[in-house]
Formats: structure tokens, sequence, C-alpha cells
């Protein structure tokens, strides 16, 4: 058997919403019908009914995007019955895992054009209530909120592996001597990256808002913040002598991405050139409570499936959960130069909603190695509960 080349024809994305902000009253599954939509819109020559299936990522599927988000996005994009759709979960990773789902169907042969791309609403994340061991208890019973973090955890785990994300974010600032300062002036950097980016029209190419939502713009983005503005945030996770901050730390958000993916044939059907060349993957797993540094085998493991150095990237899309997580990985890439990394800034200020980041990012790295002509780019997030996972694209 043969293995096909895959190409990514296109990627589009929503402007990132912050936790209650201006996209809190979409339903997820609206905003991933959205981007499914204006994707296939921007391929006018393509009929939507080649689409072999869609792929999309979804790290939490307790609320309105239960029951296969992927079909729902379908129907409700009005694209054909006839095309099915998928969700998968690998947390933070979801995203990208659709994407690199997808590029497997195709590379085998399973399918020829298929839409990858990931969704979540933490704003519309609900609170979950478990059924009672016994019939009708006299006792209060707890809610969960579904928005992040372990719920309802098992008893086996041990407990250093169910800390909180940012307790988990410390233990790396912790491991690497990572200090409160450093993390401050990475999270301003990022920032001052993502403002200068938008200003400049880096991402007119791709984001596409939402119908009837006034948000043109990234919602999280902090212009006018400062070393001394970041300064005077405490803690969130040690109170006495913690590092880690609101201010250092991705925030809670909602959002949607998409991309197409196609093989030879599925590319001449689109009548486009395409942004980028999908070339390798991989995922690797680490101690739960590291989840942070889960990348850093992952991005070892891909380039060398790909035959490539760090020497030979152009750009890098790392998903910034934490500055410290960040920063961690950064310190055990040595070899990497760190002013690729993130360009465009990063999730800091742009925002994380969990299962659209990876898909954000794998477009992302399209559209620079698009803008630039030739290259190669990765994009990689770290994963809660410890995994990591990366994919390399080239041009």
């Amino acid at each position: 058997m043969s293995i096909r080349d895959v190409y990514i024809v296109d990627a589009v994305r929503t402007p990132i919403g912050k936790f209650g902000g201006a996209l809190a009253p979409v339903r997820p599954d609206d905003l991933a019908g959205h981007v499914v939509r204006a994707l296939v819109d921007r391929t006018p020559d393509l009929d939507p009914a080649r689409v072999d299936d869609v792929y999309f990522g979804d790290a939490n599927g307790a609320g309105e995007d239960n029951r296969d988000v992927a079909r729902m996005a379908v129907l409700l994009a009005g694209l054909p019955v006839s095309v099915p759709g998928v969700t998968v979960n690998r947390l933070c990773g979801s995203g990208l895992e659709a994407v690199i789902q997808a590029a497997r169907a195709i590379a085998l042969g399973d399918a020829s054009v298929v839409v990858a791309g990931g969704v979540e609403s933490m704003s519309r994340a609900p609170w979950v209530l478990q059924k009672p061991e016994r019939a009708f208890p006299a006792g209060h019973q707890q809610l969960h909120s579904t928005t992040l973090g372990w719920r309802m955890t098992n008893p086996r785990m041990p407990a250093e592996w169910t800390v909180p994300l940012g307790e988990g974010a410390e233990l790396i600032a912790d491991k690497h001597g990572i200090t409160r300062e450093q993390q401050d002036a990475f999270a301003l950097a990022s920032h001052r990256k993502a403002a200068e980016a938008w200003a400049k029209g880096r991402y007119d190419d791709e984001v596409v808002p939402y119908p009837g939502v006034e948000l043109a713009r990234d919602e999280s983005i902090r212009d006018a913040t400062s070393m001394e503005a970041l300064a005077r945030l405490k803690p969130s996770f040690r109170p006495d002598g913690g590092t880690v901050t609101a201010g250092n730390s991705s925030p809670l958000n909602d959002g949607a991405a998409a991309l197409l993916l196609v093989d030879e044939e599925g590319l001449r059907a689109t009548g486009r050139e395409p942004l980028a060349r999908i070339r390798t993957s991989a995922v690797t797993g680490i101690e739960p409570q590291l989840f942070g540094l889960g990348p850093v085998e992952a991005v070892r493991r891909a380039l060398g499936k790909a035959g490539r150095s760090f020497a030979d990237l152009s750009t890098f899309e790392l998903n910034e959960a934490f500055a410290a997580q960040s920063l961690g990985c950064l310190a055990e890439w040595p070899e990497l130069d760190p002013e690729i990394v993130n360009p465009r800034g990063g999730a800091v200020a742009i925002g994380h909603p969990l299962g659209a980041s990876g898909a954000r990012l794998a477009g992302s790295v399209a559209h620079q190695l698009a803008a630039a002509g030739s290259g190669t780019g990765l994009a990689a997030l770290c994963i809660g509960v410890g995994q990591g996972l990366a994919l390399v694209l080239e041009r």
C-alpha cells in the first residue's frame, strides 16, 4: 500500500472569546458549524458532497457539545446529510488529534477530502450531577463544574497525579528554576506579539467572525498590560511563594477552528494551491502532574520521524497553557531558537479553548508557511493527565 501525501488547503478559526464574553451566548455546536461552513464556502470549486468525513476535537462534551458535535456541525453547516462526522477527545490536544486522524485516513486511502478541527465553549460548560449510589438519598448532592480540570476523580489515582493544573505548572517552575519575573515577561511578550500580529493583519486570512457577534479580534489580548500590572496579581495556586498567576496563564475561552485536508485528487477538486503538506506526528506520555512537559519528547520524536532537526524549523506554534510550562519546554530544547516560537502571540494572550486550540495551532503554522513561501513548521501542545502531541508541516 502506498502512503498518500496529505495537504492543508485552507484553515479558518473564529476570534477567540473570553470566558463569559462575546461568544458566551453561542452554542458550541453552532461555533463548530460556523467554521465548517466558512471553510467550505472559501473553496467554491469543491462540491461539499465530496467531503468524505469531518473530524472534530472536543475536550468537554458534557453539555451542548454532546452526542458527536462533529456530526452536529455537519448538519448545522448545511452540508449534505451524506457527510459523516466523528468527535475525538485528547483533552487539550483534541483539535490537533482531529487533524492527525484525518490526515491518517487520507494517507491510507480511506478518504480524499476531509474537514478537521475543534471546538470548545468553556463559558457554556455545564455543571454535572452524579447519580446517587442508592435511590432517594436524604443528603445534599454535589454539582461538578465541567469547565476545566479534574472532577469526579477516581480515588485509586495517586494524589500526586491529580493536583490542579496550575500546581503542575508550579512544579515545572520548581524543576527548572523559573522565576515569577520570567513568567510575567513571557506573558507580556505573548500579548505584545498577538496585538502586533492583529495590527499588521497577520490573522486576516484565517479568522472568520461569528455572524451577529461583535467580536473581530481575540478577546483576551491585553494591549495595555505591563510588567508592573502583571506583578500586582496574586499567585493563584500557592498563596505563599507561588509564581503562577492569572496573568501568566492561559485564560478560559470559547472558539472553534477548522482545516480542509486533501490528497492529490482532492487537491485538484479544490482548484487551489495548498498552504502546506503534513509530514509527521508523534504523541507521548509523561507523569500526569508534569503534563506541561509533555511536548518535549513528542516534538523530538516528530522531528526525528520527519528527518528534521530544530535548526530546520522556520516557525513553531507551542500552546501556552502556562508561561511556566512553555518556559520549561524551551529549557529542555536548548538547540531551539526561541525567536521562532509563537511569532504571532500564544495562548496566554490569544486564549485556549481546549478542544479548538490544536486545530488553531496547525492552521496558524500552515498560514505562516504559506506566507513565507517555504519552510518547515511545527505545532505542539501539552495535554492534561500527562501527554504531549506534535505535528510537523512543510511547504
